[in-house]
Order: C-alpha cells, then sequence, then structure tokens
C-alpha cells in the first residue's frame, strides 16, 4: 500500500494535492556571509494515487555523475509520473558541493551520521530533517553515488546479501554488475533499511567528473523502475535489458605492493584471467618497473585513476569467488 496514496502530501510544511507540481526549499543553516543555503526538493504528484519515490544524489558534494543523472531525469520530465509521487533531492550536500568537497565544512560525512539529531553538527541536522519530515512519505528510493578519491567504479547497484526484494528490484533496475555489500551503520542506505524502504544505491564513475556513459545506465535504471511502477507515461522510451546484470557475491582489493607511479593498463568493467597483467608501478628515477597481476580470475569493478599511490593503497577491485567477506574494506566500496 502506497504511504500517500489517498492523502496531500504534507512536506516540512507544505501541502501538495494529487495533480500538483511544486519545488520546496529545504533550508537548514547560512554561509558565513548570511546568505541562505537552500536544498531544493522537486515534487510532481499525479492526479492518480500510486507509490512515493524519491531520487536523491549529492549525498557527497564532489560526487556529480548522480546530480548529473537527477537532473536529466528532471529535464526529461521523466519525473513527471501518470500514477503516485516522484520526489527528487539532486543535491543534498550543497554546502559540499558548493565547495567541490565530498564532507560538509565541519568534516562530517552525511553519509555516516544517518538518521541525525535535531540539535548535532550540520550534517547531522541534514540527515535528521531528511529522516523525520521526507523518509516516512516514501515508498522506494534511488540513491545515486560515484566512486571516491580517483576511484572510478563500473556502473553497479550495490544492496545487502540475501534480500530478495532489493535483488529482484536490482535486475529490474539492470546496471551491469549487481554488488553485494553489507549496509553500513549510520549511512542513509541502512537508515532506509530500517525503515523498511527498498533502496536502490547506484554507483559509477569517480568524483569530480562528468561521465556520460555512467550517467545512461542511471537514467536507463529510473526508467526501467518507473515502468515496473507503472508510473512512467508511455511517452519515454525505455531500453531494452540486452543482457542481464552480472551478480557479484564476493570481491577483494588488490592493493600496491610498491610505492610510486600509477600505470593502468586496463578498462574497468574489464573480465580478466588470473595473472593477466593489470599495471605498473615505477619510480620516479627509472630503476623501478613493478608488474601488478591479477591474483584469481574475475571482474574489474574498480580502477584507481591515481597517478601516484602508495604501498597498501586499493587499486583494483576484482571479484572473486572464494573471497571473504572483508568488514574492514566497506569504507573503500560505500560511497
Amino acid at each position: 500500500m502506497a504511504k500517500a496514496q489517498n492523502n496531500d502530501l504534507i512536506i516540512l510544511g507544505h501541502t501538495i494535492k494529487l495533480g500538483e507540481s511544486k519545488t520546496i526549499d529545504f533550508s537548514i543553516a547560512k554561509l558565513y556571509t548570511s546568505t541562505k543555503v537552500e536544498i531544493p526538493i522537486i515534487i510532481e504528484r499525479a492526479a492518480v494515487p500510486g507509490p512515493t519515490v524519491l531520487l536523491t544524489a549529492g549525498i557527497h558534494g564532489d560526487e556529480i555523475n548522480g546530480v548529473e543523472i537527477v537532473r536529466q531525469v528532471i529535464a526529461k520530465k521523466i519525473n513527471k509520473p501518470i500514477i503516485g509521487t516522484v520526489i527528487c533531492i539532486p543535491i543534498l550536500n550543497i554546502f559540499g558541493f558548493l565547495n567541490a568537497d565530498r564532507v560538509f565544512p565541519d568534516g562530517r560525512d552525511l553519509n555516516r551520521v544517518f538518521p541525525g539529531t535535531k540539535t548535532g553538527s550540520l550534517a547531522s541536522r541534514v540527515a535528521y530533517h531528511l529522516t523525520k519530515k521526507i523518509l516516512p512519505h516514501i515508498d522506494y528510493c534511488m540513491d545515486f553515488h560515484t566512486g571516491g578519491a580517483s576511484r572510478f567504479n563500473a556502473a553497479q547497484v550495490r544492496l545487502r546479501p540475501n534480500d530478495e526484494e532489493l535483488l529482484e528490484l536490482a535486475k529490474i533496475f539492470n546496471p551491469p554488475f549487481i554488488v553485494f555489500s553489507s549496509n553500513i551503520e549510520k549511512s542513509f542506505r541502512s537508515t532506509c533499511a530500517k525503515m523498511n524502504i527498498p533502496i536502490i544505491l547506484f554507483e559509477g564513475g569517480k568524483s569530480l567528473e562528468s561521465n556520460k556513459h555512467i550517467v545512461k545506465h542511471g537514467v536507463d535504471g529510473v526508467l526501467r523502475m518507473l515502468r515496473h511502477f507503472n508510473m512512467l507515461s508511455e511517452k519515454h522510451l525505455v531500453p531494452e535489458i540486452v543482457s542481464p546484470a552480472i551478480i557479484i557475491e564476493k570481491s577483494k582489493w588488490i592493493r600496491a605492493q610498491k610505492s610510486g607511479l600509477l600505470h593502468v593498463k586496463i578498462e574497468c568493467n574489464k573480465h580478466v584471467m588470473k595473472d593477466e597483467f593489470l599495471a605498473t608501478i615505477t619510480d620516479p628515477y627509472g630503476t623501478m618497473r613493478f608488474k601488478v597481476k591479477s591474483p584469481n580470475e574475475g571482474y574489474i569493478i574498480n580502477v584507481n585513476h591515481a597517478p601516484i599511490v602508495h604501498q597498501g593503497d586499493a587499486i583494483f577491485h576484482i571479484s572473486t569467488a572464494d573471497a571473504a567477506a572483508m568488514p574492514s574494506e566497506e569504507d573503500e566500496m560505500e560511497d
């Protein structure tokens, strides 16, 4: 049963009736100059009741691909449903977006402070209002991210293991990869799960970069999801599923064994064999050249694009049939 099927939708003191469109400015704090910083929330309601779907991006201010995915959904009017409600928040961390930075001005990661507190840090207050004022109205969520730092993620949906409902939704979204990844405490994904809101977490590309191929995967996934919910207008063409997503149940990081200049020799998404040549690490003086080889057969789902690395840095993320789950690695997986 959709949460807002038969009632007016009331968010942050604003009432949105069936058939109405409204943009609400979600304002938490000001800049030092007393300039207001507002988070636009774009709400589109059909005249016919139905599910309420939330699309979010920019939880990390430097993750541009997600912002562009939600922007295109709005610009192409994909967010105007024929039943139900679509709520779009293209940039949750406006402060980080203004600074081209992952975190809030106080150094807090918004995706590590959910469900937040009313009187806590700035990031915690944003998380609190999102959790208390918006999420109770939501039936489904799609949250868009990119790889952190210089790490480029293959287009993928992440979900916790043994969640059959989410797995079926992820297959409908149809990214190239579906990656099993446990929920992290105090993340947005974890909070949605505790509130029984199915959430599709899409990852693709890297921070401070807009990649048209990654963006297309995200927009196509939104189209497929809204069609599945019978919310999508017939004027929108939905790309057919050419091949099913590759499901990755276990994976591990390949780490630099030397410090130096990194020269990557393969593309992300590639299927590699055991001992296949992946990269070289050299010193700046031409005296050292170390070959990085694949420890096993698998799919490369993340590549470090940094030109220099230190010993121990994560340089590739590879699927594996026999790798145990590595909780200490989750921060590098989850963005």
